[in-house]
């Protein structure tokens, strides 16, 4: 069985030596002070130091790490709007001590510098520059930062405009003019198709006027010639122009009777008339082609 004082001496080697070892994680600076006095930075590894009377103050990350920040303000439009920023920042290596001796709360450092770049930056902007410029706006908070947050041995990796919110009711006053303007835009494209519908089918009524003139003047070109050629063989068999003219319109008057009566649908309305009715027709036309002649043959005098 142990002796008590030695189970005494063991348990005591056993704590002197747990205060006496220490470890330091990668990515990390461990910073011992004697005294209350700085000593020296241990990196990662298995270090050493007097038990009780050396004593590890702080261990210093050296990895990136990212402060998110809502800032409110107020734009050059009086509209107050919400950004998110985040900054991205580390401890340089080489300015651990400046790091950690020079400057008691680097968070509140950082939220405070940007509070005011982003106050100073975004009252320069109006609210729709403000989304168009957040770019901007980042690389102002970087630059401040980085040029303060270096003497206190930080380094700014990164600064981002991660959300621009602005007022509800301002939200909503936007998404009304974005309507408006797609439907004014939407109205405007159907105005403009109605417009190329109307022309194109004007253009084609003309088009088919035009073609329908053409062939109605055809049409009457080729009946002049039929007339001619009737006239023209009337007269070798002894009938004058004037008898033979009064012939084919009554001849043109029949035919068109016939048609009428060929079709089921169409109505002919007959008016009451006297036996001697075509007679008095054929007359008459005969009397209206004799003055017109006679017109005629005063006309080439007159011109002669």
């Amino acid at each position: 069985m142990i002796p008590p004082q030695f189970l005494i001496v063991i348990v005591g080697l056993l704590f002197l030596v747990s205060q006496s070892v220490y470890m330091v994680k990668q990515q990390s600076i461990a910073i011992l002070e004697r005294f209350g006095k700085f000593v020296e930075f241990s990196r990662p590894g298995l270090h050493f130091k007097v038990p009780f009377i050396d004593k590890i103050v702080a261990k210093v990350n050296l990895r990136v790490q990212q402060l998110d920040v809502e800032v409110e303000t107020k734009t050059k439009d009086d509209v107050f709007v919400h950004l998110k920023v985040s900054v991205q920042f580390r401890v340089i290596e080489d300015s651990v001590y400046d790091a950690f001796y020079r400057l008691d709360n680097p968070y509140e450092q950082i939220n405070s510098y940007i509070f005011d770049t982003v106050r100073a930056e975004v009252p320069k902007m109006k609210l729709d520059d403000v989304f168009e410029r957040k770019n901007d706006i980042a690389h102002a908070v970087q630059d401040e930062l980085g040029e303060a947050m270096e003497v206190y041995g930080y380094q700014i990796v990164k600064a981002l405009v991660t959300d621009i919110d602005p007022d509800a009711e301002v939200k909503r006053a936007m998404n009304r003019i974005n309507a408006s303007e797609r439907i004014k835009v939407a109205a405007e494209h159907e105005g403009e198709a109605e417009r190329i519908r109307i022309v194109a089918k004007a253009t084609a009524e003309a088009e088919s006027k035009r073609l329908q003139g053409r062939g109605i003047a055809d049409q009457r070109r080729e009946i002049a010639r039929g007339i001619e050629d009737s006239v023209e063989s009337l007269n070798k068999v002894g009938i004058n122009s004037q008898e033979a003219s009064a012939l084919i319109v009554v001849t043109q008057h029949y035919d068109t009777l016939q048609s009428l009566g060929e079709t089921t649908k169409s109505n002919l309305i007959l008016l009451p008339n006297s036996p001697n009715s075509a007679n008095d027709m054929l007359t008459s036309m005969l009397a209206a082609f004799t003055a017109s002649a006679e017109l005629g043959e005063q006309n080439k005098i007159k011109n002669i």
